[in-house]
């Protein structure tokens, strides 16, 4: 490159300068610009304004020697080195080479950076041999680049960490814009962190080291995680089509081996090694094969139960008979299951009643196309989940569900309905038992169920509670939990004129917090001297909510207002059966 000394005035920042956006920070190398001048050249390009150039490295000296020079009242020509014009990859590299190496630059204008590199001709083994970095490191940060602009505007502002940012490079571009439309919707949970890579694949991620079967032969789509080791499949019903195919052939592969029994475990069920006793396959000992959730496989040779094992000391059990090769290989039992499975389908659909019955097993106990969460009731401190806790409709919610627990022969003291079936037969024996009750008591397990997994702080709370004609004044009565949060001047001076009325507010306007929160109390306990008053309830908490003030910011009232014109007849209140 030709060395030059060129006027201030013929200088401006290049485009392709990649610290080009934003003020640059000066305090670090103003006084020694002042003291010395600019020592170190810029890095220029012809622009195509006659005898002008545009700075591809050096922004921050130019910048500098601008200030000397306004300060001084004098203009020095400044250090140059000229590339060729025209070569925009040439000149971003020379800016990241020179910015890499002297300060860290802004992580997002990196990215955009090499994503502009690539878009110029470089490859990634191109870019990774020019900064020093390896492949990996320079795809990881393409990645990062090729986000949705709003997505690095968030992160370069702090708005979302940088778990959240790298789990959505997993993510197609339209799958980014879903996930935006969640984080602008207030009432939408949004997931971050490492529950997105679980939204992402829509449950559990299955990770590719969990296939069983020839990768070389599988056609689904794989997506990558350059943060990490794993690839994982993107469509997790094909991987189980593949996946159980290859569980049942290795499972005959055992059975052709001579071994007395392979059994292959529900999906998700764990095996306890401490319920089976090691035992050689010439003795009769099992295979048992296990399932995870993320579609993990583990084998394990040579046990039989305890059971078993205390009946074998005992003599009762018979001599083992030799392996029997099975009547039917793999393919032909998967075509088997899927007929079967065609056809009781089909008859199903028929049956809405017995449906019923599958439908609440399901939610109940789980399955591997089941996935029911019971709402988690999470509190932001100790005082409000004690408030929850002890509320009356609480205790009225539990004597419900301690009926239905009781009606299912569930354990007790088992916390929920949902997940508490811990019986030998899994999904199929609580299905037997829902066949038994009749359609009244299934329907009451159901409510249930369908109560301890409604989602607290959702837009179906504002249709329910009047459509069940809710009222909070039956089962809440105001605590300290809820007029110590109130610490807002405005707000408070307006729910004291709610509770007292408007007079006792006016009077008592310039009164601290402390002193209005203790006016509240005395009115709703009717102590010193106060009149007592029965059923208040905030307006924030009444079906339907309402403001205090015009400033917004309740979001039960603005959930309320979004489905305010949604209307169903109200449905007649069927009382609850209580379990014989």
């Amino acid at each position: 490159m030709e060395l030059r000394h060129i006027a201030i005035a013929n200088l401006c920042v290049s485009a392709t300068n990649m610290r080009a956006k934003g003020k640059a920070d000066l305090s670090h190398i103003l006084p020694s610009i002042r003291a010395r001048g600019v020592l170190v050249p810029l890095i220029v390009r012809p622009s195509e304004s006659e005898d002008r150039f545009e700075i591809v490295a050096g922004k921050r000296r130019y910048h500098a020697a601008l200030a000397v020079a306004d300060e001084s009242g004098e203009d020095e020509p400044l250090p140059c080195a000229i590339m060729a014009a025209g070569d925009d990859a040439a000149a971003l590299e020379a800016s990241l080479i020179e910015n890499v190496a002297r300060l860290d630059p802004d992580e997002v204008n990196l990215w955009e950076s090499f994503t502009r590199l690539v878009r110029e001709g470089r490859s990634p083994e191109d870019i990774a041999l020019t900064f020093g970095l390896t492949e990996l490191q320079v795809k990881r940060t393409l990645a990062l680049g090729n986000l949705l602009p709003r997505i690095r505007g968030l992160y370069r502002k702090g708005d979302i960490d940088a778990a959240t940012v790298r789990h959505l490079t997993l993510a197609s571009k339209a799958r980014q814009r879903d996930w935006l439309a969640l984080l602008d919707d207030p009432e939408a949970y949004c997931p971050t962190g490492h529950q997105l890579k679980a939204w992402l694949f829509g449950g559990a991620s299955i990770p590719v080291s969990a296939a069983l079967f020839d990768m070389v032969g599988y056609d689904g789509e794989i997506i990558s995680d350059l943060f990490g080791e794993e690839r994982y499949f993107a469509d997790t019903t094909s991987f189980w089509a593949a996946q159980t195919v290859a569980i049942e052939a290795k499972a005959e592969g055992y059975r052709e081996a001579g071994w007395s029994e392979v059994v292959v475990l529900p999906t998700g069920d764990t095996f306890h090694g401490w319920e089976h006793e090691r035992c050689p396959k010439r003795k009769g000992g099992k295979v048992f094969i296990s399932v995870g959730a993320r579609g993990d496989v583990t084998v394990h040779e040579g046990y039989v139960s305890l059971k078993e094992a205390r009946r074998r000391a005992k003599g009762e059990a018979s001599q083992v008979d030799k392996p029997v090769r099975p009547e039917i290989s793999a393919p032909i039992q998967n075509y088997v299951d899927l007929h079967r499975h065609a056809a009781v389908r089909a008859d199903l659909a028929g049956q809405p009643s017995l449906a019923l019955r599958v439908m609440v097993a399901h939610a109940i106990a789980g399955s591997p196309l089941w996935n029911v969460r019971v709402e988690a009731q999470k509190a932001h401190s100790d005082a409000i989940a004690e408030s929850v806790e002890s509320c009356a409709a609480e205790a009225a919610f539990d004597e419900k569900r301690r009926a239905v627990l009781a009606l299912l022969d569930f354990d007790p003291d088992t916390p929920t309905v949902t997940r508490g079936y811990g019986g030998e037969h899994g999904l199929a024996g609580l299905l037997v038992r829902l066949i038994e009750l009749p359609d009244v008591q299934v329907l009451d397990i159901l409510a249930i169920v369908m109560a301890e997994t409604l989602e607290a702080g959702s837009a179906l709370i504002e249709v329910l509670g009047p459509m069940l004609g809710t009222d909070m004044a039956k089962v809440w009565q105001a605590d300290d939990a809820l007029l110590d949060l109130i610490k807002d001047r405005e707000v408070l001076g307006a729910v004291l004129a709610d509770v007292a009325g408007t007079d006792v507010a006016a009077a008592n306007e310039a009164a601290t917090g402390k002193v209005k929160r203790g006016i509240v109390r005395d009115c709703l306990t009717g102590e010193n001297g106060r009149a007592k008053v029965m059923g208040w309830v905030p307006k924030w908490m009444a079906f339907p909510p309402a403001a205090y003030t015009e400033r917004g910011g309740v979001c039960s009232v603005s959930r309320a207002a979004k489905i305010a014109g949604l209307s169903a007849p109200r449905p007649e209140p069927q009382p609850m059966l209580q379990a014989a």
